[in-house]
């Protein structure tokens, strides 16, 4: 057994399992046993036969708090989340000391949107180990959701100031402050350039000369990494484009780091050349992977998002590598070549200091939007029902939290108008609640809804009249939902790309006069928008018609676009070996 648990703590997954398996072929009720070949099953992805097992182990050692822990782990890595929650505390109630059991625990309430349990859990697991980064750092995960950016940036820090290489903390701040109208592209810009000397830096002596064939019009080996290859924006955003791709002029590997497929993850894989699952796979083994598959052209659809893999792009294990999707900005990488933008989201006149990478702008749009799902014909306005306006934003709260000042403006020039905003619930809202009845605006105006399935999510928007969309993070898909539902949607044109995805969008459908350049010509588009009940029954008819028509949903023409990038990129290696 010891020699098992060596490899397996040195990541030699398939020497511990053969192991654990000669152990368990001698003694089937080795409980140990059963317990980490069902933890090993989850490192690799393989979740149901992880819950068999340590449900096995569990069966012989019932009392054991890390079986039970473990447990949970697998279930909450299925999406098991209610289960899970009963595992850990059963765990806990074991021993009670358990810190780890309290951070997973929260992560799984939080998971199921009781953030008001979950932030307290998170206390309870760092009064029982204060130095606890880790703890910190999901807190702060938690802080953002809930709108707390401020104490959220606080913990993210806390947890980088405990631990100084954690990467995930750090790229969750680097992420979180694009939220906060306190940064603008200066600071946002430093945050990033010391994200990639701490965490990427050291990992340039690994990088290795490249071999690849120079011809310049060859077929192209193009490799997508992302966690998001499911019902998730990028996934939406990707199918298009995957269903698209001329593969005269494209090979597409997919490397897929995400334990839990769906439905949507099929629909994406039936696109690919080759699917590559790299989750629970060390980045310098990805890495080599993808050196050896050959790949020309390397894609990052996360920045620092949830689930990135942007260590394995510092490793720089193709010759040419793009950022795109995630969101638009930029890495901080050094080693990441290009990022993908459109005219719009980066304007001729913008300053593109900000980023590391090189930008490349796609000649019309950075989306190609798709339905997530069945989506019905858009109803009337809803006005004419309710004879008041309602105005929405379904936008994460995280987003929507720094607009509310000015939604309470908008409130007051619109007698009776109502307000539908998407958060997670909790005693947060009190807070929510109260600013907006210092102006005037009582709680019986405003609704906020959790998160919803496809149908209900999209349903939701026959009873919106007008979108707002925030900032100075505004919508993307999300946008584009609306205005497929036939919900007109206001914007503010902001400092940062991700400030201007509204100005894209409605650009592209020809729509510029709902592009605001500052706080009170937004006021003053959604007031009179508001009063204008012909214009909005004329927007809810044309708005789909005019999605149909315009450059987002020209998917044979965005793949062309976005080829067309790759094939720039590809020919500038080619004869300078460099960008």
């Amino acid at each position: 057994m010891q020699l098992a648990l060596q490899h397996h703590h040195a990541g030699r997954l398939a020497d511990a399992e053969a192991i654990y398996r000669q152990i368990l072929a001698q003694q089937p009720n080795y409980a140990e046993a059963l317990h980490l070949l069902g933890v090993l099953a989850t490192q690799v992805g393989r979740l149901d036969v992880a819950v068999d097992l340590i449900r096995r182990a569990i069966r012989l050692a019932p009392d054991s708090a890390e079986m039970r822990y473990n447990l949970g782990h697998a279930l909450h890595a299925l999406g098991q989340f209610d289960e899970a929650i009963i595992s850990y505390r059963h765990a806990i109630h074991l021993k009670p000391d358990l810190t780890q059991a309290y951070n997973n625990l929260a992560n799984a309430l939080r998971e199921t949107g009781q953030m008001d349990e979950a932030i307290a859990t998170f206390h309870q697991a760092l009064r029982l180990k204060p130095d606890f980064a880790e703890a910190y750092n999901n807190l702060g995960s938690a802080l953002k959701v809930i709108g707390q950016l401020d104490a959220a940036i606080d913990a993210f820090r806390q947890a980088t100031r405990l631990q100084p290489n954690y990467v995930e903390a750090c790229g969750n701040l680097v992420y979180a402050i694009q939220s906060h109208p306190a940064y603008g592209p200066g600071l946002i810009r430093e945050e990033h350039r010391h994200w990639n000397q701490k965490h990427a830096e050291p990992l340039r002596k690994f990088i290795q000369p490249h071999t690849n064939d120079r011809r310049p019009h060859r077929r192209l080996r193009i490799g997508y990494v992302s966690a998001d290859f499911r019902i998730h924006v990028v996934g939406q955003n990707l199918l298009p484009l995957f269903r698209e791709h001329d593969h005269r002029q494209v090979e597409v590997f997919c490397y897929a780091s995400m334990l839990r497929e769906d439905a949507f993850t099929e629909q994406l894989r039936q696109f690919a050349d080759t699917w590559r699952n790299i989750a629970g796979i060390a980045d310098s083994q990805a890495a080599d992977l993808i050196r050896q598959d050959g790949i020309d052209i390397l894609v990052d659809l996360a920045l620092h998002t949830s689930g990135n893999r942007l260590l394995i792009f510092a490793r720089k294990p193709a010759p040419v590598q793009v950022t795109y999707l995630g969101y638009c900005s930029s890495t901080g990488l050094d080693t990441m070549d290009y990022r993908l933008s459109d005219p719009y989201l980066d304007p001729p006149d913008s300053d593109l200091s900000m980023y590391s990478e090189k930008t490349i702008r796609l000649p019309e749009t950075y989306w190609c939007y798709a339905s997530a799902g069945l989506a019905p014909d858009p109803s009337p306005p809803p006005v004419k029902a309710t004879g008041y306006i309602t105005f929405g934003c379904l936008n994460n709260f995280a987003k929507a939290s720094p607009a509310l000042d000015l939604w309470t403006e908008i409130l007051q020039s619109v007698p009776q108008s109502r307000l539908i905003i998407h958060s997670h619930l909790g005693t947060h809202l009190n807070a929510v609640r109260e600013r907006f009845k210092n102006k005037d605006i009582f709680p019986d105006r405003l609704e906020f809804l959790g998160r919803q399935p496809w149908p209900e999510y999209i349903q939701i928007h026959s009873r919106i009249d007008i979108a707002l969309d925030p900032f100075p993070w505004g919508g993307g898909i999300t946008t584009c939902d609306a205005l497929w539902m036939g919900v007109p949607v206001v914007t503010l044109l902001g400092r940062t790309p991700v400030g201007r995805g509204g100005a894209s969008i409605l650009s592209n459908i020809g729509l510029p006069e709902l592009i605001a350049s500052t706080p009170e010509e937004y006021a003053q588009i959604a007031t009179d928008l508001a009063k204008d009940f012909s214009r909005l029954a004329e927007l809810r008819r044309t708005l789909r018609p005019r999605m149909q028509a315009s450059p987002l949903m020209n998917a044979p023409r965005f793949a062309r676009n976005i080829e067309a990038a790759y094939r720039q990129m590809w020919q500038t290696w080619c004869t300078e070996g460099r960008p």
